[in-house]
């Protein structure tokens, strides 16, 4: 029953040691002008793995294949950043480019392991006393430095997770035109475009990748103010009459109309080949307020 209580516990502490963040290990400390490169998890923070999942970049989980849970603890560093934590400067042999194929991360680091006291008590360092399964033991302790392929714990951004970032731009919000720019006339249509680009980039980080997302006004739909018709939807901005993108015929009255915009776009990652973000997002343009008026006939004599 201990035993059995003891595994349980060892295992909550080694799902809690995956999620676990060295907030003093931030990749931004660096000094030198090229380290800025960003960690594994790109930001600013370095996750330790258990070994179960660095295992597989370094051919030993750690386990020791009995059940107790792993000897050691892993996390992944730029030598970069090691080299300044220890007081030195970085230099070019601190840097390598590692090859990848299409789709694959692959990544100049050093691999770091520090000892874990295991679910029986034991560890593969002396283990003091007051130690629980769980505890680290000891120093982090520098086992290789080579180009990681990490796509497994750090895989390119799906277009999913580029779309939630999609929908969250800035996107502008384009402007309604209107002919007559004044009152309009009753039994006269009210013309409609828009002269605000349509196409937008920009550049986002997502997890330490690159990310280009090109953004594009893939329709425009009026709203008229008018519940007789609501909206008119067009695929093009428009210009000024006789080019306008939409029209409406209003009665007299004071009407306010307004611009949603359709937004779709493709993507690169760290200059990869253009791909489609898998759908759209809108924006709603500032509203225009404008009187059609009725027009009123008059008389006159042309021998005046």
């Amino acid at each position: 029953m201990i035993k059995t209580a003891l595994r349980s516990l060892f295992a909550l502490l080694i799902v809690s040691v995956i999620a676990v963040v060295n907030a003093d290990s931030a990749a931004g400390d660096c000094s030198y002008s090229r380290c800025p490169e960003t960690e594994l998890d790109a930001g600013s923070v370095t996750t330790e793995y258990s070994g179960a999942a660095i295992g597989g970049l370094i051919g030993d989980d750690g386990s020791g294949g009995d059940g107790l849970g792993p000897f050691y603890v892993y996390r992944l560093r730029q030598p970069c950043v090691l080299v300044e934590e220890r007081g030195d400067l970085c230099n070019a042999l601190d840097f390598q480019a590692c090859p990848a194929d299409p789709g694959r991360v692959v990544r100049f680091l050093t691999v770091q392991q520090r000892a874990v006291v295991r679910a029986n008590g034991s560890a593969a360092i002396p283990v003091p006393g007051g130690a629980q399964p769980g505890d680290f033991l000891g120093d982090w302790v520098d086992l290789r430095t080579e180009c990681l392929d990490i796509t497994a714990l750090n895989p390119p951004p799906s277009p999913d997770e580029v779309f939630s970032y999609f929908q969250r731009l800035p996107l502008p919000q384009l402007t309604t035109r209107h002919a007559p720019p004044g009152d309009g006339l009753s039994g006269l249509p009210v013309a409609f475009w828009t002269d605000s680009p349509t196409a937008q980039t920009f550049t986002v980080d997502i997890r330490g990748f690159t990310v280009v997302i090109a953004a594009e006004a893939q329709q425009f739909t009026w709203r008229t103010g008018d519940p007789a018709v609501p909206t008119l939807t067009s695929t093009e901005p428009g210009g000024p009459y006789p080019d306008q993108a939409a029209e409406h015929l209003y009665r007299s009255g004071t009407w306010t109309a307004g611009l949603t915009v359709t937004w779709g776009a493709t993507f690169t990652v760290d200059g990869s080949a253009p791909a489609d973000v898998p759908g759209t997002t809108t924006t709603d343009g500032p509203p225009v307020t404008f009187d059609v008026v009725e027009a009123t006939a008059v008389l006159t004599n042309p021998y005046d």
